[in-house]
């Protein structure tokens, strides 16, 4: 799994410019939709609101888990699994 994602950076941002809720945000080409135009590409980028997750979370264990949830749930945009799916396997 790790060689799939050598052309990906992990962020961690205060908040989302637009969306003060939102925990985590996958931006790039997701690995089922490239190409052979999709060579020399920049890195996409997984990015973790900090400050959003510590608002959902009322200790320590539930912001290492939904940090946790929060990073597959990205990782799993990466591999070309939308939110439909994700809700149907519990990651939503």
């Amino acid at each position: 799994m790790a060689a799939a994602m050598d052309n990906v950076v992990v962020l961690v941002e205060g908040r989302h410019p637009e969306d003060a809720e939102l925990l985590g945000l996958y931006e790039g080409v997701a690995l089922t939709e490239r190409d052979s135009d999709y060579f020399g590409s920049l890195p996409d980028a997984i990015t973790i609101y900090r400050e959003a997750l510590l608002d959902v979370c009322e200790s320590e264990d539930e912001v290492v888990e939904e940090v946790a949830i929060t990073v597959i749930h990205e990782i799993a945009h990466h591999f070309g699994i939308d939110d439909d799916r994700l809700h149907e396997l519990g990651w939503a």
